[in-house]
């Protein structure tokens, strides 16, 4: 097997750190032979560990030693005083903390020797006063990622996994027992048809069925490592091309095939047309289907360095629940499949008078019986993020109000993870409501209960 060129500098940088000679080594001479190889190769350097883009170490090498080391110092990213307490080298070495054992394990020589390289030239530096005491430079040369830190931030794996248990993961029953081989109980009477159901098709299709893993960190490393590896015309699992148009949403939300002459059901197609053999899981209007589009467009627009600047960047804060809202009785003029959003206010004591913030929404079908059902999302604010849950949050009971927008205009078939809120709601309705969990437990709206604008 052929040494990757990388591979090849990773040795040689652990081979001069081992066989360097006793003479105390310049700067200069420190930077050519252990950190211009980091700099002129052309493979990644190990922050895709934990980077999807936005940051290379490279980013903080300038073409000369003295430029890369009065750069670093001048952003603090140096300690001249204590060079291996240098902020530069805890950044390097932040993949040691990551929860993925085998990211670790695959980066962790390219790490190392990324580490060792810069600790020796830092402290080759730090022992050069004229090199310590010199003048800034200018703030136009110095080093470092072009990309605003809140991009970088917001592209870190860890944030990319989080958004992920909240807007997939958490939704994966849904395709529950096909794609989900972890949640079937073999001792469960219960699950007794799930078991042959789920044998049945991976017999039928292979070890692809199971998508969803034992956990979330497997489960997103495999979809991206699929969606790597195209199968001829097949669309991927997360298509970073055109996310809309990514297996993960449309095949739940594609009908069964077409059936044969003899009555049979085709084959299902990973191709346009979409078609699923478990049919339709979720509509594309739900807050499933939501949650998952802001998820795969933000993933994609992450992974590819779509992100310019911070303005971009998605609010990103849904955290699923397992309350239900059920509202009936809608006005007769609100069109059947219609789509509605639902948000949820507290009374706010210090205005007198209802948030005009929502603490939760919905997004819902408005059905042939007038009727809407959705699951909530909470909408988290910035200082509530440490305190909830990524798997699920629980709301209290209380008095709320609901205020129901009609999407009129059909701003959400273009833009599907808009959400509509809008000064003056389509409906309202004001409930006590317990938020227990599941659908059997919703909380009911009856239609007297309704309010209309102006009523």
């Amino acid at each position: 097997m052929q040494r990757t060129a990388y591979a090849i500098f990773v040795a040689t940088l652990i081979a001069f750190g081992t066989h360097a000679s006793a003479a105390e080594p310049t700067p200069a001479s420190v930077f050519e032979q252990r950190i211009m190889p980091i700099f002129n190769s052309p493979n990644p350097s190990s922050c895709v560990q934990c980077h999807l883009s936005s940051v290379d170490l490279k980013d903080y090498i300038r073409p000369s030693s003295r430029e890369t080391f009065l750069s670093l110092r001048d952003q603090g990213l140096v300690d001249v005083d204590r060079p291996r307490e240098s902020k530069i080298l805890h950044l390097i070495e932040m993949g040691e903390s990551d929860s993925d054992s085998l990211a670790k394990r695959i980066h962790a020589k390219n790490r190392a020797a990324e580490y060792e390289a810069f600790a020796s030239w830092i402290a080759a530096c730090c022992q050069d006063s004229d090199l310590v005491n010199a003048a800034a430079i200018e703030p136009s040369v110095a080093a470092g990622p072009k990309t605003p830190v809140e991009v970088i931030r917001h592209t870190r794996k860890d944030r990319v996994l989080d958004s992920f248990v909240r807007n997939i993961w958490s939704q994966r029953m849904r395709c529950f027992p096909c794609h989900t081989p972890a949640e079937i109980d073999a001792e469960n009477p219960m699950h007794a048809k799930p078991l042959e159901r789920h044998k049945e098709f991976v017999a039928k299709f292979g070890a692809k069925m199971n998508i969803f893993k034992e956990t979330p960190e497997q489960t997103l490393q495999s979809l991206i490592a699929s969606s790597r590896k195209r199968r001829g015309d097949d669309l991927p699992l997360i298509n970073v091309d055109a996310p809309l148009q990514s297996l993960l949403l449309l095949k739940p939300t594609a009908k069964v095939p077409a059936k044969d002459a003899d009555g049979n059901l085709g084959k299902p197609s990973s191709v346009t047309p979409v078609s699923h053999l478990g049919g339709i899981k979720m509509h594309t209007d739900d807050q499933s289907y939501k949650a998952f589009a802001a998820w795969l467009e933000d993933f994609a627009l992450a992974a590819t360095g779509g992100y310019r600047d911070g303005k971009a960047i998605p609010k990103d804060n849904w955290y699923p629940t397992e309350h239900v809202i059920r509202i009936k009785g809608l006005p007769a003029d609100w069109p059947n499949l219609s789509t509605v959003q639902i948000f949820v206010h507290r009374w706010d004591s210090e205005i007198d008078d209802w948030s005009p913030t929502p603490i939760a929404f919905t997004q819902c079908k408005v059905t042939p019986r007038k009727m809407v059902n959705g699951s909530l999302f909470v909408i988290a604010s910035d200082d509530q993020r440490d305190d909830l849950s990524p798997e699920g949050e629980t709301i209290p009971a209380g008095k709320v109000q609901l205020r129901l927008y009609l999407d009129r205009d059909e701003v959400l078939r273009d833009q599907p993870t808009k959400l509509i809120h809008r000064d003056v709601p389509d409906a309202s309705a004001v409930i006590d409501a317990k938020f227990e969990k599941g659908f059997k437990n919703a909380d009911v709206v009856e239609a007297e209960h309704v309010q209309m604008p102006g009523a």
